[in-house]
């Protein structure tokens, strides 16, 4: 079934021709069906009804990727001042902290270990784009559109994300410590070993997401779903959780909450 889930993926992604982050986003979105696939069997479906269900959680590509521009001309010339204001340019290793960037589209472009920290990321778009291990420590990120882009290794420490929505994203590895998150969705995004340590988690949703070894350790999380996801390695020691997050985790029976304060 792996050629079968391969052959998704690629027809899938096969109208949007080439952007930065293609090879990374289309290998990571492979995996996480793979796992879900798996998920599947070993709940004891059948390999045809495990496949149509593990496709019809992959979600809308168009939707994902409605926003990209895969023919824009990069600027030659840009400057932190204005290198938000366009699509599919080149930006790797940048340091445009401290600066406003409200209601920019990095789309499709290449931004990996850009330093955004501090910033103004009001209503920015980052889909389809390359920005492994980029710094947002600090950064606003207030109703901000994430699709189909590599973030794995991103630091968003102390920053505040309110009314986003991260969809079909790899955030492997990544920091989210003492961050402030509210009204938030990630939805079938990889969330593998990503430390939420000591943040405030607020009406948030983690839909059809792997969160293997997440650690909310120390974290407060209230009003927080976790549809469809898979949290039996995530780490919940010492996490501060509101009554009803409590008994909807618990129904989860993977859900190890032994270590865990209910207020």
């Amino acid at each position: 079934m792996e050629k079968e889930l391969e052959k998704f993926i690629t027809e899938a992604f096969k109208p949007y021709g080439s952007f930065p982050a293609r090879e990374d986003v289309t290998r990571e979105l492979l995996s996480n069906l793979k796992d879900r696939y798996a998920d599947l069997k070993a709940a004891g479906e059948s390999d045809s009804d495990a496949y149509q269900h593990t496709i019809d959680s992959f979600g809308d590509v168009s939707e994902i990727m409605e926003q990209v521009d895969y023919t824009a001309e990069k600027p030659s010339d840009s400057t932190p001042s204005d290198v938000h204001k366009f699509k599919g340019i080149l930006l790797a290793d940048a340091d445009i902290s401290n600066t406003n960037l409200s209601n920019g589209d990095f789309s499709g472009s290449a931004l990996q270990n850009t330093n955004f920290s501090k910033s103004d990321m009001t209503r920015t778009t980052l889909n389809g784009a390359a920005v492994s291990h980029a710094s947002f420590q600090g950064a606003k990120l207030l109703d901000a559109t994430i699709h189909a882009s590599d973030l794995e290794g991103a630091n968003f420490d102390e920053a505040t994300l309110r009314g986003s929505t991260i969809k079909s994203t790899n955030l492997n590895a990544a920091s989210f410590k003492n961050a402030t998150l509210e009204k938030t969705t990630f939805k079938t995004t990889s969330l593998t070993h990503v430390s939420f340590e000591g943040s405030t988690i607020t009406g948030v949703t983690f839909m059809t997401s792997n969160l293997d070894g997440v650690v909310f350790k120390g974290a407060t999380l209230k009003d927080v779903s976790f549809r469809h996801s898979e949290v039996k390695n995530t780490i919940f020691d010492g996490a501060i959780i509101d009554k009803i997050t409590y008994e909807l985790l618990k129904n989860m029976t993977k859900a190890n909450l032994e270590h865990v304060i209910v207020k």
